[in-house]
């Protein structure tokens, strides 16, 4: 029996970089059933609603989506369809691992990095959004949770100690920060203890963004709170050539999102122009979260060796092809 997964386009290059996701899936031999849902732009003019009561059906009863870029209207009191998904089905942990492909223009050549970001609380958790009439002060709050932050370090020690990683470093402004931070802090202490096998490492924030661009070897895991995860996995992402080469999972304790993390750009979309890499190695964490390890593998493999070859790549990747003939590339392979 086939596994049914939700698969949202989502809009500008989403439609055309989740196409070649799912021609390399069916490739590979995977065997899924697809359940199309629309989020962002194209749900509002479809549907007249940003997420459709039916996508967050499709989501929750299938457990698993594989998800592109999604556009919010700036203004209009719209809120972040990606930071909704999150709080509603409890998506609290973010994975966005980055890895060295040779080929793709990048300034290092031997990033393994996995940074795990808390997903639901922190700065990004919208509480006590005030702006004054006049402009002149605007506030939020920041609330973390001691279960929030067990929740997260957690999860970031037992995927190093599933995948065999060596150090985890726990990301913190804690010298400031002295509440919110310093709580995160003191419950990565207390876990690590935990994990004889794993080295456990703290940093603030401002030293490792220097560090990760000086030294990024001397990283592992990284585990950290909403908003300096945010910026930290992308910086990340620009060791290893850009967005179009990051993937990201969303995970909770009945769902799971993978996404290309990069923007919808609208720009090029519907010009057969895009890099699909992104969500590609998304679908890649998606078959590593279904314990489908080899083909994974086996899709991974096809994508490096095209990147690395040259062999029909698109722009940013320094070729002179598009969306299309870069997805036959890695068919080819399979």
């Amino acid at each position: 029996m086939s596994r049914k997964i939700t698969v949202i386009p989502g809009d500008g290059i989403g439609p055309d970089i989740i196409q070649s996701a799912i021609q390399i899936l069916d490739k590979a031999g995977c065997d899924f059933e697809y359940e199309y849902a629309d989020a962002g732009l194209i749900a509002l003019e479809k549907h007249g609603e940003l997420l459709p009561e039916s996508t967050l059906a499709a989501i929750e009863n299938n457990g698993v989506t594989l998800k592109g870029p999604l556009t919010t209207p700036v203004g209009g009191g719209f809120t972040s369809i990606n930071v909704t998904l999150r709080k509603h089905f409890g998506l609290y942990a973010n994975v966005r691992p980055v890895n060295s492909f040779k080929g793709t223009q990048a300034r290092y050549d031997n990033i393994d990095i996995i940074t795990i970001r808390e997903n639901t609380e922190g700065m990004y958790s919208g509480l006590g959004q005030t702006t004054k009439a006049d402009g002149s002060e605007a506030e939020a709050k920041s609330r973390v949770t001691r279960i929030g932050c067990e929740r997260i370090v957690r999860f970031a020690y037992e995927l190093a100690c599933r995948e065999g990683r060596k150090k985890v470093t726990a990301v913190h402004k804690a010298n400031i920060l002295k509440s919110t931070s310093g709580l995160f802090l003191s419950v990565a202490r207390e876990i690590g203890k935990e994990y004889d096998d794993i080295e456990s490492d703290e940093m603030i924030v401002d030293a490792t963004c220097m560090k990760l661009v000086m030294d990024p070897a001397q990283f592992d895991v990284i585990v950290t709170t909403n908003l300096f995860g945010d910026i930290v996995s992308d910086l990340c992402a620009g060791l290893v050539g850009g967005l179009g080469m990051a993937p990201g999972a969303n995970i909770g304790e009945k769902c799971a999102i993978f996404e290309a993390v990069h923007g919808s750009a609208p720009d090029i979309a519907g010009k057969n122009l895009a890099n699909p890499s992104s969500v590609i190695l998304a679908s890649i964490q998606m078959l590593e979260h279904l314990e489908m390890q080899d083909t994974a593998e086996k899709i991974r493999n096809a994508l490096r060796d095209v990147i690395e070859s040259g062999d029909r790549t698109t722009r940013d990747l320094g070729g002179s092809h598009g969306t299309t003939d870069f997805t036959q590339a890695i068919l080819d392979r399979l």
